[in-house]
């Protein structure tokens, strides 16, 4: 039986911080399905259809890894693609509370389910999404935060 790992977010944009989780995920999986959530209450400044892109994008190197968007209950779209394992990220204290309560929640919803917390490598631990669109916004330089392929799609967006 192989094991399927989903690592769930907005991705918006899919970072180094990211790319770092998901080919560590792959060291302990067999497959890692990224699954970009729709969000729209968190108004993403990408559609879902182009943070999909975006991911499949700077992840088509990797092999095992299967990247889709979803609007449903994450243990719901856990259960569709046989994974046992929910991936999740911690960067910084404060996001343990919130990782926390989600966790016993989707613990709750599915118990077959568990959650996993990896830290990101200490060179990508400062890069969330939000610190790198405003970035953006203001023309600063992400080269180091992001794949170039989301750096050109951030400066598109930015300059339109």
């Amino acid at each position: 039986m192989s094991s399927i790992v989903v690592y769930p977010g907005t991705f918006d944009p899919i970072t180094r911080g990211h790319m770092d989780l998901i080919e560590r995920g792959l060291r302990h999986f067999d497959k890692v399905i990224v699954a970009v959530a729709d969000s729209p209450r968190k108004k993403p400044l990408f559609d879902l259809e182009r943070r999909v892109d975006l991911a499949k994008q700077v992840t088509q190197g990797l092999g095992n890894v299967e990247v889709e968007g979803f609007s449903n209950l994450l243990v719901e779209f856990a259960r569709e693609h046989k994974a046992t394992v929910i991936l999740r990220g911690l960067r910084v204290v404060s996001d343990f509370e919130y990782e926390f309560q989600l966790a016993n929640m989707n613990r709750v919803l599915a118990p077959d389910l568990e959650s996993l917390f990896l830290t990101p490598s200490e060179q990508y631990s400062f890069i969330s999404s939000t610190f790198v669109r405003e970035i953006a916004h203001l023309n600063g330089d992400v080269s180091k935060m992001v794949h170039p392929i989301v750096e050109a799609a951030l400066k598109e967006r930015f300059n339109n």
